[in-house]
């Protein structure tokens, strides 16, 4: 114990000489300590409140009060707190009982040169019981950490495994069919399911990759260039727009320069963008809005669309691994689960309100990282 530190103690003790005898005992073994006397219920429950000690003594047999129902008080409010029995006319029996009940030592008025060191023990004791309590917690989280991982390899194996052999049964099937056929057309239309089966394919690999760099891989803060970063995912997801063209409303208010990790905002972004674009509704013209403002302390994304909507009970389970909410769904089910996991790297949030049948808006938050690692002669794009 560091004798430095001034300890609080409280004392439940009505004779005067009493709490003299017991300073003057600290003190000689230099204990530097305040202290509190109380000799009332009323004002050991007070003070126990507001005080709160670092140890209590405790006298035995008071007006109207004792140590038992002193003991009861602080294992309630205060259970961490050393509660030691000071006193002169209590039998062992008792004082074992008390003991038992959650005391941490007891001492006897004619022997009180073992006081200090029955302190400093407690408080000793209490300090490695506060560690072994945070050395179960710790593990118990991990082994929580532990079992969701294991869960989601589980899950993540399963599906994989389905989404990769899927297609390539596909592409398989397709060949031989290509292999039987003379006529030209129907070649060229097997061979564009063919390249949409390998489309599907190469997305799931991609998502996958994209988790595991996430998992694995430390930020790196840089100056984000958003008009590159949009302008790319809007050219990797063009394919989408020539079979179903696309109004896209953007505004860019980026005047701030903002620091993140560029490769994860992108993923972020394209998922954002892959979802708006793939559901949308094919009685209207498609629409989706893309807004993106930078501050000194966020930088914020909102994609809003008028697609197909999503149903109030599914909305709770767009972010769980491999969920694919509708038959429309052609990828993996990945997209909103590693933007949800890059967003907790980053320290970011995801909310996603919609309507059914009228649209969906998605709106992401993502604090400002470090700029200190960045070199100072990065010119930030707007």
């Amino acid at each position: 114990m560091n004798d430095q530190k001034q300890l609080k103690i409280l004392m439940l003790e009505d004779d005067p000489n009493d709490i003299i005898l017991i300073e003057h005992v600290l003190r000689k073994e230099k204990l530097v300590f305040s202290n509190q006397c109380v000799d009332t219920r009323d004002e050991f429950d007070h003070a126990i409140k507001t005080f709160k000690p670092d140890v209590v003594l405790s006298d035995h047999g008071l007006p109207g009060f004792n140590s038992r129902e002193a003991l009861k008080i602080c294992l309630q409010e205060v259970p961490s707190t050393p509660f030691i029995l000071v006193t002169g006319t209590v039998s062992d029996e008792y004082a074992i009982s008390c003991l038992r009940e959650g005391a941490d030592d007891y001492i006897l008025k004619s022997n009180l040169a073992r006081l200090p060191s029955a302190i400093k023990g407690a408080l000793k004791k209490r300090r490695i019981e506060k560690l072994k309590r945070e050395a179960r917690l710790l593990l118990r989280k991990q082994n929580e950490e532990l079992l969701k991982v294991n869960r989601e390899l589980d899950s993540f194996v399963y599906s994989v495994s389905h989404n990769l052999r899927g297609p390539l049964a596909s592409v398989m099937g397709l060949l031989r069919l290509a292999k039987e056929q003379k006529d030209i057309q129907t070649v060229s239309s097997l061979h564009n399911m063919m390249e949409s089966s390998i489309s599907k394919l190469d997305e799931t690999l991609r998502e996958i990759l994209e988790y595991s760099q996430n998992a694995r891989s430390e930020t790196q803060p840089t100056a984000i260039d958003w008009q590159t970063i949009l302008q790319s995912c809007l050219e990797k997801l063009s394919y989408i727009d020539k079979a179903n063209p696309i109004r896209k409303n953007i505004s860019l208010s980026t005047s701030i320069p903002f620091y993140s990790d560029t490769n994860r905002i992108q993923t972020i972004l394209r998922s954002l963008l892959s979802n708006a674009f793939l559901y949308t509704e094919k009685n209207r013209e498609a629409i989706v809005d893309i807004e993106i403002h930078t501050t000194d302390v966020e930088a914020s994304i909102v994609v809003k669309d008028n697609g197909i909507g999503i149903r109030t009970d599914i909305l709770p389970k767009v972010f769980n691994m491999f969920y694919r909410g509708t038959e429309k769904s052609q990828g993996a089910g990945l997209g909103l689960y590693i933007a949800k996991d890059i967003l907790a790297k980053l320290r970011g949030q995801i909310n996603i309100s919609s309507v059914y049948g009228d649209g969906t808006t998605v709106t992401v938050t993502i604090p400002q990282l470090s700029s200190q690692i960045v070199n100072a002669n990065a010119e930030p794009c707007v």
